[in-house]
């Protein structure tokens, strides 16, 4: 493109892109294989042929940001607001990699993403937590942690939930060694919520919370527990005896994995709650924000996670849960998705002004 048919709006767009906009394909691909697994087989197809082209795209945008305003890409790294949202790109990948396998049966792409995956979160949740602890300017508690900052959690559980999927269709011992590090993956995200949701939940009730205060994104508050939950109940579907070591921790699999899935229903009643204060008592307005992604990814984890968990402990009376909100996940897809093509014909109808 040369330099005169370059408007100003394309450059503040690729300037100004959110790290975080890799999780609308965290919500696409999760609202797929809740379609999927509840047996809307051509809706799942359909959102993910969506969700391959969302994930080529942002890539390629990021890609593009990377080179030509480098120095804006890696401040937002070491941003305490901003920089955990560099993790949506692996949480991005593994749900998209899970798709592959679940929908298509295409486990080659799905190893490669999960290894694109793995090492990426090696990098990224070191460089951008180490930034945080050795840079001299820091915000306040009050400042600098929201619920994005559980994207560290999701992205770890991520890596448990492709490598579970993975795993279960290797021969061994690769299935073994694959299976005991969903196991480690799945382990660290635990101790990685408990130790954020203490600061998140100190900074909702010790300090001033104002509607601007409750982004979207926490909403993963209930999404960490819920993918904790998928990735738990995988293990618990890959423990048997051709996988004795997982075999013989079953009923501690069973019991953590219940743990976090009541975690993350008790967060919801809380979170509607909040929600229904910012909009209908605060008049916060509700105009289209990438962080909306954000909210929708949860729905659409607690849809699957729940359905996974009542098969995997044989618990039928939850499955009523997963129908129905597979249909609130898939309505809040809608609106945010609306939300986005409202937002990119806008920005269509400014550049032809120009």
């Amino acid at each position: 493109m040369t330099k005169d048919l370059q408007p100003p709006v394309l450059v503040a767009i690729v300037k100004e892109f959110s790290p975080a906009y890799f999780a609308m394909v965290m919500a696409t691909g999760i609202v797929s294989l809740a379609a999927f697994v509840l047996q809307m087989t051509v809706l799942a197809r359909v959102l993910f042929a969506v969700n391959l082209l969302a994930y080529l795209v942002i890539a390629a945008i990021t890609v593009a940001r990377i080179l030509r305003y480098p120095k804006a890409f890696f401040s937002d790294m070491i941003d305490h607001q901003r920089g955990p949202g560099f993790l949506t790109f692996v949480a991005a990948s593994c749900v998209l990699g899970s798709q592959f396998v679940v929908i298509d049966a295409n486990y080659e792409v799905a190893v490669i993403l999960w290894i694109v995956a793995t090492l990426f979160w090696i990098v990224l949740i070191y460089a951008v937590f180490a930034a945080f602890a050795v840079k001299k300017r820091k915000p306040t508690l009050a400042d600098g942690i929201n619920g994005g900052w559980l994207l560290a959690v999701v992205s770890t559980q991520a890596i448990a939930v492709l490598g579970a999927l993975i795993a279960a269709h290797w021969p061994q011992p690769y299935r073994l060694e694959l299976n005991f590090l969903a196991l480690s993956m799945w382990l660290w995200g635990g101790m990685l919520y408990i130790w954020m949701i203490a600061l998140i939940f100190y900074r909702y009730t010790f300090f001033e919370f104002s509607p601007g205060d409750l982004s979207p994104p926490y909403w993963i508050n209930m999404g960490a527990m819920a993918i904790s939950t998928l990735a738990g109940a995988l293990l618990i579907t890959n423990a048997s005896p051709a996988a004795p070591y997982l075999y013989s921790l079953l009923p501690f699999l069973k019991g953590f994995t219940v743990f976090y899935w009541a975690t993350g229903t008790w967060w919801i009643p809380m979170l509607v709650i909040l929600g229904i204060w910012r909009y209908a008592f605060r008049r916060f307005p509700f105009r289209y924000d990438p962080l909306y992604w954000g909210a929708v990814f949860p729905l659409g984890m607690y849809t699957v996670a729940t359905w996974q968990m009542a098969r995997a402990m044989d618990l039928p009376f939850l499955e009523i849960v997963p129908r129905v909100f597979v249909y609130a996940a898939l309505l809040a897809w809608a609106v945010t998705f609306a939300g986005l093509i409202w937002t990119v014909g806008r920005g269509i109808a400014s550049f032809r002004r120009q």
